[in-house]
């Protein structure tokens, strides 16, 4: 019988289909001291599910690299979430906002204590595995991705134009 996790990859695929894009990140130092989008039920639900399975592929990684899983922390997920819905509602791609909000500032609103954060942003990549792909050929991405000292994420993706962001704290 196969199991969820094992089925996840070839759903995924099914459902969204298959494209690649361009890719973003920003790796800083440690000791730097939903809202609903109206998006339909069933892209929003596809949303969730996919970024269940970033999370997946990211601790899958970081047990390779010898890092102990991330958790999910609500509050860097809904840092991510709106992050990437306002990339996709006011067409932009950059870790801060047009007003100058970094993607610090924006973890702090979410009400998530700040040393030690990160972010990776993605565009255009259809599913899980292929935003983990363009994250890991960039030593940028990966480093954040298996930085040992994180413990705690945050994805958020917006289908409408497949805005991905990734939210990186520790205790």
């Amino acid at each position: 019988m196969r199991t969820r996790s094992s089925m996840l990859p070839a759903l995924i695929a099914a459902i969204v289909g298959t494209v690649t894009a361009g890719a973003a990140t920003l790796l800083v130092g440690l000791d730097d001291s939903r809202t609903s989008g109206g998006a339909p039920v069933a892209m929003a639900d596809t949303d969730s599910f996919m970024e269940d399975a970033v999370v997946d592929l990211v601790n899958e990684q970081r047990v390779r690299a010898g890092c102990e899983p991330l958790v999910v922390d609500p509050r860097l997920a809904d840092a991510a979430e709106k992050h990437s819905r306002d990339m996709a509602q006011r067409g932009y791609f950059a870790h801060t906002t047009p007003e100058g909000l970094t993607f610090r500032d924006r973890i702090r609103t979410a009400g998530y204590p700040n040393p030690g954060t990160a972010e990776n942003i993605a565009r255009g990549q259809r599913n899980a595995e292929q935003v983990m792909k363009s994250w890991m050929a960039s030593d940028g991405h990966r480093a954040n991705i298996v930085n040992c000292e994180f413990s705690r994420v945050g994805v958020g993706l917006h289908g409408n134009g497949m805005y991905w962001t990734q939210d990186f704290g520790k205790v």
